[in-house]
């Protein structure tokens, strides 16, 4: 599932029933409908802000074993999702933007690599909002982070996923 290239209106979003809410805004937090499952039942939303507020809620409320199943479900950065062609548009277009469909081959080593470590040293993917950084703030960052501790990975997982979808719904929907 995609996002929309419709804007849609806060208003309009706010009248939607569950399964057209769902349909709209949940491609903005990775393969997980759930959390805009949650978040309809929180509207009406005053503002952009107050809706991406509420699905922060959801995924910051959810049970420890759900939040990290979700963080399992974010793409490696040019790993085997990117490779297979399996990435959600969004994730396409946001590891692009930082130049990480046309790695060299030592750099793609190296990503490999430190995926690998990364995920083996926290369970989970490295996760970065890309459009914000560059590909060599992408590298350094994954080379620092793979030493920190898990609970301040999956703090820092969800700032970034915070990032991510705050650009997402921004693109969706507008006041």
């Amino acid at each position: 599932m995609t996002l929309t290239m419709t804007r849609l209106n806060l208003a309009e979003l706010n009248a939607m029933d569950r399964d057209a809410f769902v349909a709209a805004v949940g491609p903005t937090f990775e393969n997980a409908a759930w959390i805009a499952q949650a978040a309809w039942a929180r509207r009406p939303f005053a503002t952009i802000d107050a809706l991406h507020a509420a699905m922060l809620d959801v995924v910051r409320e959810a049970s420890d074993e759900r939040r990290v199943a979700f963080l399992r479900g974010h793409p490696e950065l040019a790993g085997r999702e990117a490779q297979a062609g399996t990435m959600t548009v969004e994730s396409v277009g946001e590891q692009r933007s930082a130049g990480l469909d046309a790695l060299s081959r030592d750099e793609m080593q190296e990503m490999q690599r430190l995926n690998r470590v990364y995920r083996d040293r926290h369970g989970f993917p490295f996760i970065i909002a890309v459009r914000r950084h560059t590909k060599q703030q992408i590298f350094e960052a994954l080379r620092t982070r793979c030493a920190a501790s898990t609970d301040t990975e999956h703090r820092a997982a969800l700032e970034q996923i915070g990032f991510i979808t705050r650009g997402r719904i921004d693109a969706l929907v507008h006041a």
